[in-house]
């Protein structure tokens, strides 16, 4: 049965709603457009000429923009069955998907590194603070406007964190125009149901909003692993005259997910027949909260001068309990089950980011700088029940695991509480230099201080960190449709995240340089494009254990070199393509680890969570104005465990398809499935012992009803 009586309802009134629609028109000639319907306004089309915010403030185009970006629309989500955010952005070239329940299900790797403090997650523009390397929000598509991806060293937009990538989640906004509603229905695969709304449009002559809610729920491939959610975007936006505008906005996630913490390997292998085992406890948890409001303010002062502010606030609670590893034992046959952890997270966030934005001349040329600053101060909270004294472990028959109790022998307690505060003053400038060429360039100063109270002994300690990153990079626009880049920038990443650094280590920001080359063409009078980009990086003060003082100095370094290509075609006959490939060879140049008392030399391997290799490949047809498929392809090469690189995780190819049906002016039905051959894959690994496994074919199929 149903876990949402409001599906049945809403069903049932679509039921009675739809013939009628169809008796208001009789003999009436339907007009069916040909592309499907996922939002409520004409869905705007996004090509490299289009002004974005992925590479800078200035809002540029991709083509007048000195980095490799992408922007995924919202009809590009909904057209390529995007169940998560992370599922949209590793459709992009390079980006893979690392995420455990560990990290909230949302660790991404780009360029050779890896993880929240090196990929950095933006929700319109602000920075989402990671805690314990966690982030929870946002997960959601259905509320996403689009996403934007600038790949490689971006500290200089947005501060540390961001040497691997940066991606930012725009939600829908409010417009102006009369009120247009969207309705979606979903019912699919293990019980896996969906009630979308999309509501937006003006309320007056100056006032409008946009609502969405998404509400989804299902029983899991895997034993015992009912999940829901509910997602709410709600946005007020006062135009107080043509020039300044105030908006006002609330989102809310509620998140009880899947709680699968991967398959055991059985000797080093992976039992087919173990799939769709759980060996977590019955008492199991894991719920995410996540709250955030703006309030907004743009201002065009005068034609040369604009102001923007945003306000912000944002709260997030998490809680896990959980027994999160299992190991083969090969003299007993059994597996055992331990890591029973209980961890609770509270953290809140506010912040502001001021920017102002000058047409002028410079030297006699045409320039356009932006200035501003940011402030945040983020307090993060941790209990637990550390040190996770487990007293013992459970012996687990493989192929029938007892689902068993939570057991600890330490109790959940208040362990740290960290006060971070954070400033950054920044500019960005691009002057054209001559009528093709053109020099953008950015700098950005960060001070970082961390308070952090041990709740265990009573013990506090403070620490400092200033950061400093610049770019300059030139475009050369050979024509109007083809340009040349090259660019040089910095990156600073925590060692681990910044609101769980310790003091009292004295580690320093780890450093990145990065140069990149590139091309970006658009042809066949604008029905296809493609990019090309080549890049050098250099990270250095990874730490590197110390045999005299037997602590960790922060001297190791790591490389990364590759390429990345993507391809948009409009072919003939309503047939479309896309595509991407990324090649990368990244490997540590000087990395001693400490394990177990000893040092060993890690220089020359490949860091864990990294593929060489990646590739998608979207293709759909449309047939006539009623009727369009597609069909997919996701590419993954193996990847490490560890930094011994002494086990891989295999790669993967799925393929996933659809098919959509415009019965009338207003109501489309949808069929997605995904795995289509029902390949068995790891997505990524929780330990060297346990892979967490992709899903297995599943159909989902959806109802849009737009009025």
């Amino acid at each position: 049965m149903s876990r949402f009586n409001k599906l049945h309802t809403l069903a049932a009134c679509l039921a009675v709603s739809l013939p009628a629609l169809a008796d208001e028109q009789p003999g009436a000639s339907l007009t069916l457009p040909a592309t499907a319907i996922t939002d409520n306004r004409e869905p705007q089309a996004v090509d490299l000429a289009t002004p974005s915010q992925a590479g800078s403030r200035l809002n540029l185009s991709a083509l007048e923009t000195p980095a490799s970006t992408s922007t995924l629309t919202a009809a590009q989500i909904q057209g390529r069955n995007n169940q998560t955010v992370q599922d949209a952005v590793t459709r992009s070239p390079g980006i893979t998907f690392i995420g455990t329940p560990g990290d909230g299900g949302t660790g991404l790797s780009a360029r050779g590194f890896t993880g929240q403090s090196s990929v950095m997650t933006l929700f319109d523009g602000a920075r989402l603070y990671a805690g314990a390397g966690t982030l929870t929000y946002p997960v959601d598509p259905w509320m996403v406007e689009r996403i934007e991806v600038i790949r490689g060293p971006a500290s200089v937009l947005h501060g540390e964190g961001a040497t691997g990538a940066v991606v930012n989640v725009i939600p829908k906004k409010p417009f102006s125009g009369d009120i247009r509603n969207h309705l979606r229905l979903g019912y699919g695969s293990w019980d896996r149901q969906q009630l979308g709304l999309d509501s937006g449009g003006s309320l007056s002559e100056r006032l409008s909003y946009r609502l969405t809610l998404n509400q989804q729920a299902g029983n899991g491939w895997v034993d015992r692993t009912d999940s829901r959610s509910l997602a709410l975007s709600a946005a007020l936006r006062f135009d107080a005259t043509d020039d300044l505008s105030f908006t006002l906005s609330h989102e809310r996630g509620d998140a009880q997910p899947a709680n699968y913490y991967g398959t055991p390997l059985i000797d080093g292998h992976l039992r087919s027949s173990l799939g769709k085992k759980n060996y977590n406890v019955s008492n199991d948890q894991q719920r995410y909260h996540d709250e955030w409001t703006r309030l907004t303010s743009d201002w065009q002062i005068n034609d040369h001068l604009s102001a923007s502010n945003q306000l912000y606030y944002i709260k997030s609670r998490r809680h896990w309990r959980n027994a999160e590893e299992y190991s083969w034992d090969g003299a007993s046959g059994q597996i055992l089950r331990g890591s029973f952890l209980e961890i609770k997270h509270n953290q809140e966030q506010i912040g502001d980011l001021q920017s102002f934005t000058f047409d002028h001349s410079l030297f006699g040329l045409a320039s356009k700088t932006v200035v501003g600053a940011q402030y945040n101060k983020i307090r993060f909270n941790v209990d637990s029940n550390s040190p996770y004294n487990d007293d013992s472990k459970d012996p687990l028959d493989p192929w029938q695991p007892a689902p068993g109790g939570f057991h600890s022998g330490s109790p959940l307690r208040p362990q740290m509480l960290s006060k971070t505060s954070t400033f950054a003053l920044f500019a960005e400038n691009r002057t054209q230099l001559t009528e093709r060429l053109s020099l953008v360039t950015g700098v950005r100063r960060d001070q970082n201080h961390i308070d952090r109270d041990d709740l265990t002994n009573g013990t506090r300690n403070d620490r400092s960190l200033r950061g400093g990153n610049w770019r300059a990079g030139l475009v050369f626009a050979v024509s109007d449709d083809l340009s040349l880049y090259g660019q040089y920038s910095t990156s600073e990443d925590g060692v681990g995240d910044l609101l769980t650094l310790r003091p009292e280590q004295r580690l320093e920001l780890t450093e990145a340089k990065q140069t990149e080359l590139g091309l970006k063409q658009r042809f066949w009078e604008g029905r296809g494009e493609w990019t090309l980009a080549a890049y050098h990086i250099v990270k250095k003060k990874l730490p590197v254990y110390d045999v005299v003082t037997k602590g960790s100095q922060q001297a190791g370094q790591q490389t990364s070199d590759g390429l990345e290509a993507s391809l948009e075609l409009a072919l003939g006959n309503q047939w479309q393509v896309s595509a991407n490939a990324a090649l990368l060879r990244a490997k540590y140049d000087d990395f001693l680890q400490r394990s177990g008392g000893v040092v060993y030399d890690r220089a020359g391997n490949r860091p864990q969570d990294v593929p060489r290799r990646t590739a998608n490949l979207w293709l759909s047809k449309g047939f006539g104005q009623a009727v369009d498929a597609g069909i997919g392809l996701r590419y993954v090469d193996a990847r490490y465990t560890s930094a011994a690189n002494d086990a891989q995780v295999p790669g993967y190819s799925v393929v996933d398809a659809n098919l959509g049906w415009q019965v009338l002016p207003d109501v489309r039905l949808g069929l997605q499935v995904n795995n289509l051959f029902d390949r068995q894959y790891a997505q990524s690994s929780y330990s060297g012992e346990q892979w967490l496994l992709g899903a297995p074919r599943s159909y989902f199929a959806t109802v849009d009803y737009s009025f």
